[in-house]
């Protein structure tokens, strides 16, 4: 069994999961496929959104584990997805959730997260957004709606994605319900330190996307993999990269969404809970130049509510 942490909901969250983002999309047999072959190897905790478009592959490899009896219960599994900002209009949020449900296949999901701190007058759910889309998020109204969600059980926990230390003081004023989680970019060429802290002094659990650097991903990079020390780390203890990489994020107390569609990577990327990074590793690893790498540009307009990539992330670079 992997292991888990306890969210401020009070309901576990397994640290190691399966991240179905792609683009290009991947196809619905390839998505049904890796998760089946995920939830085969021990995986329980599953990271989709409506962004992409992966929740009915996810959904189907779900009912084919229940039916095989892979899994006994779906209590068993532990499954994230996020609102598209172009439903994060208050009135919108619950149906939309409803909608991801429906997509699924559950009652309910584990986690619902805030996709971005933004808002798209555009419902389509699409990669090409313009800058005329761009809208403030109505951080109260919005939040209230994801209290909505939790209130109605169709979210046993609800948090945020993407949001700094700012954004979160922000929420943390007006919510009723603290968030749970925040889902943000993290590895070691990003160690999110100040977040990091922040979360902890505030009982929200973070959350490591792309804890690989994003490598393959529309915004992503090879630096992770191509960074010498941490190579030096990988040869000298028979590990691999990833396991390197995803080792140390588990050693910061973090939850992991790591997302391989290979099974033998799969397998390998279990393999990080029998061994430990030594102090003159993990002291290598924390000089390590850092650089946001996802900087979510296409939020950022002249005319919309953030005027610069800084702006966006409130300094936080």
């Amino acid at each position: 069994m992997l292991p888990e942490t306890t969210l401020s909901s009070v309901h576990r969250m397994p640290l190691l999961g399966l991240g179905t983002a792609a683009y290009p999309l991947s196809s619905s047999e390839l998505v049904e496929s890796a998760v089946t072959a995920a939830i085969e190897l021990g995986y329980r905790h599953f990271d989709t959104a409506s962004l992409y478009q992966s929740e009915p592959p996810l959904g189907r490899a779900i009912s084919k584990a229940l039916r095989s009896g892979m899994i006994s219960s779906r209590d068993e599994l532990f499954v994230t997805t996020k609102l598209w900002p172009g439903h994060a209009d208050p009135h919108l949020v619950v149906p939309a959730l409803r909608e991801s449900l429906k997509a699924l296949g559950l009652d309910y999901v584990d986690l619902y997260l805030i996709h971005f701190p933004a808002r798209f007058n555009l419902t389509e759910i699409t990669f090409d957004i313009k800058k005329e889309n761009l809208l403030p998020l109505d951080m109260q109204g919005t939040w209230q709606a994801m209290e909505d969600c939790y209130r109605l059980g169709l979210a046993k926990s609800i948090g945020v994605s993407n949001f700094s230390c700012k954004k979160l003081s922000q929420l943390l004023d007006l919510a009723t319900i603290p968030p749970a989680v925040n889902q943000v970019e993290m590895h070691p060429l990003w160690h999110q330190k100040r977040l990091r802290e922040f979360c902890a002094e505030k009982g929200i659990h973070v959350s490591a996307y792309s804890p690989l650097g994003g490598k393959g991903a529309i915004w992503g990079s090879n630096a992770v993999f191509e960074s010498e020390q941490i190579k030096q780390i990988a040869q000298a203890k028979g590990k691999s990269i990833a396991q390197i990489c995803l080792r140390w994020a588990f050693e910061q107390g973090v939850s992991i969404i790591q997302k391989s569609f290979n099974k033998d990577r799969l397998k390998e990327n279990m393999e990080i809970f029998d061994w430990e990074l030594t102090k003159d590793e993990l002291e290598m690893l924390s000089t390590l130049p850092q650089n946001r790498i996802n900087n979510i540009e296409n939020l950022v307009s002249e005319d919309g509510p953030f005027k610069s990539v800084s702006d966006l992330w409130d300094g936080e670079m």
